[in-house]
């Protein structure tokens, strides 16, 4: 009896399956979006170019050169190949494929970008602009003021429950962060006053019987979508432009670093398995760390 034609592998239809596994490998929401953005992507520009839909490692240098062509961001590019890079990995895996033709495919090359950071000027001006005495103002610069020092992420932010922050001893604990790792950072004591301050605004409102640490306005909670939004009305209240809540976090790094901060405690508190990022993160500031070291060496004073 003759063996049957194997089917075509059906990329799109198999898509559901791994974003299945990727949930039940407690990957995160964000990487789990990520990963299947990348794989949406490459379906639908291979139905724009007419082209069948494959792991071919040739159909995929082709993906990428289009992309970067296009306009996109290496990083971009690098996201999308690595999406598919991954689902290539995954369907070998489970035997959907006898091989991974994928593997060993190169990344493209990143360029060297300097990421930028707020000054202490524009920080006050950050923290300012979250004067008053109602609740949204509590909120707000409690977060402003935490996110500036701890370098948390604003998904880590917004996942935040009351259990999670400690007045006391001024710590903050991070149940879980990016790649699913938990941390505790600390916080000083005019972040725990503005913390304080808001946690006896919330009393009040109409949700303070939950868990979340951070609620919205008229009876709402507070996600991702909204934090963004109240911090970039509140940059444009501070006069900053090109403000993302992601400037934060690499405020709070250059800022560590300056004062003194070892590199060591800096991963630990950011979260970083790697020393690559502190250079990401800092490198716009560190001429003036720099300078600011040699002024005091003194090398001239001969």
């Amino acid at each position: 009896m003759a063996s049957r034609k194997p089917l075509p592998l059906d990329l799109a239809a198999l898509l559901p399956s791994w974003e299945l596994s990727l949930r039940a490998e407690r990957k995160s929401a964000a990487t789990i979006k990520v990963y299947g953005d990348g794989v949406r992507a490459f379906l639908r520009w291979c139905g724009e170019h007419s082209h069948s839909p494959a792991l071919d490692r040739d159909l995929m240098k082709a993906f990428v050169a289009d992309l970067l062509d296009a306009g996109a961001e290496p990083s971009t590019a690098r996201s999308r190949q690595l999406a598919m890079r991954r689902f290539s990995a995954w369907l070998e895996e489970e035997g959907e494929i006898t091989e991974d033709p994928l593997i060993g495919l190169k990344a493209p090359k990143l360029d060297t970008k300097v990421t930028e950071s707020l000054s202490e000027d524009e920080l006050r001006k950050l923290v300012r602009a979250c004067g008053g005495k109602e609740f949204r103002d509590r909120r707000d610069e409690a977060i402003v003021r935490l996110m500036s020092e701890t370098g948390m992420r604003a998904g880590e932010v917004c996942g935040l429950t009351l259990d999670d922050v400690d007045l006391t001893r001024g710590l903050v604990t991070v149940r879980r962060g990016k790649g699913g790792k938990g941390r505790i950072a600390p916080f000083g004591a005019q972040t725990g006053l503005a913390i304080d301050r808001y946690l006896r605004a919330r009393r009040t409102h109409l949700l303070a019987e939950t868990t979340a640490l951070w609620l919205g306005d008229r009876g709402k909670g507070l996600e991702y979508y909204g934090l963004h939004k109240t911090l970039k009305w509140r940059a444009e209240l501070a006069g900053l432009k090109n403000f993302h809540p992601h400037l934060l976090r690499h405020t709070a790094a250059s800022r560590w670093l300056a004062a003194g901060g070892s590199e060591g405690g800096l991963m630990a508190v950011a979260g970083w398995s790697t020393r690559d990022m502190i250079d990401r993160y800092t490198r716009s500031t560190a001429a003036e760390r720099a300078a600011a070291e040699a002024r005091g060496l003194g090398l001239g004073e001969l």
